[in-house]
């Protein structure tokens, strides 16, 4: 019941800024009487690398929280870069603050390199002896770290560092003059 009330309210936040931010480019087009701007396109960007942050974290907490799988070390590494980019990257988009850039994509660089060698240790390319996932605690390897018995959790983290990395790089160059 909680995890319902709780996604309803992201649901709303997440409507409640895109809609903000709607309002604000209107206004601005109005005022101006021209097509959008590369500033625009930058905020959109940035809101995208947001919601793909914030899907992210919240997938990480309904694993963890609500089926009760345990992260295992490299899981909880990778969210320590997750989580913070999911709080910086709304206060960005709240405030149209395409520059935080600067500051979001070493985060997400870092948690990429992470989940980069999550991802090589899980098929195996990095050798059994260097793994921290062990037998004695959580491990990745698991059936019950898929999804949809196909996809890996690690894929999964890969795949949204990558995304926000590749969205913010794009809205670095889009904001530059």
């Amino acid at each position: 019941m909680i995890t319902g009330n709780m996604s309803g309210i992201a649901f709303r936040f997440i409507q409640d800024v895109f809609i903000l931010q709607q309002d604000r480019l209107s206004m601005q087009q109005i005022q101006s009487n021209t097509m959008p701007s590369r500033a625009d396109a930058s905020w959109l960007l940035l809101f995208a690398s947001w919601i793909f942050a914030l899907a992210a974290t919240l997938g990480a907490l309904f694993i963890g929280e609500v089926m009760g799988q345990a992260p295992c070390v490299l899981c909880w590494h990778q969210r320590i870069f997750m989580f913070p980019l999911a709080v910086i990257l709304a206060i960005a988009c709240l405030r149209s603050d395409v520059g935080i850039w600067r500051y979001a994509l070493p985060l997400a660089l870092l948690g990429w390199l992470i989940a980069a060698f999550h991802m090589l240790q899980y098929v195996g390319v990095i050798p059994a002896a260097l793994t921290p996932c062990t037998a004695g605690g959580p491990s990745c390897a698991g059936e019950g770290m898929t999804i949809l018995g196909v996809v890996p959790i690690p894929a999964l983290s890969l795949f949204a560092f990558t995304a926000v990395a590749v969205l913010l790089t794009l809205t670095a160059r889009r904001s530059a003059p």
